[in-house]
């Protein structure tokens, strides 16, 4: 059997790619920004805040969660969640390193 293409990269470009694909859509950036603004966790009023589907928001917060950068607790019949501020920060650590490399393009194009 060949090779995947995840294969061929490293496991940190692999990292990288899928936080970046996570983070790649204008209404999980919207989530993450109602949620920081809050200060607190928050329940059921991304709805309303977003003007979206319940079943929507629930299909952008499943892949915010899954790569761990929001976290949710049972609060009776809602799920409530919040800034896993440990995930944001390595984030913020790996792109941040990501960034920091040097671009010399004045030679190029």
């Amino acid at each position: 059997m060949g090779v995947t293409k995840t294969e061929i990269f490293t496991e940190q470009q692999n990292h990288l790619a899928s936080i970046l694909k996570a983070l790649a859509h204008p209404a999980r950036i919207a989530i993450l920004q109602h949620i920081i603004k809050q200060n607190a966790c928050i329940c059921n009023d991304l709805v309303e805040e977003l003007g979206l589907a319940q079943a929507t928001i629930s299909q952008h917060l499943k892949e915010l969660k899954n790569i761990g950068i929001i976290k949710g607790n049972i609060e009776g019949t809602s799920v409530c969640y919040c800034i896993n501020e440990t995930v944001w920060n390595e984030i913020k650590k790996e792109l941040n390193s990501f960034f920091v490399e040097n671009v010399n393009s004045k030679e190029c194009c």
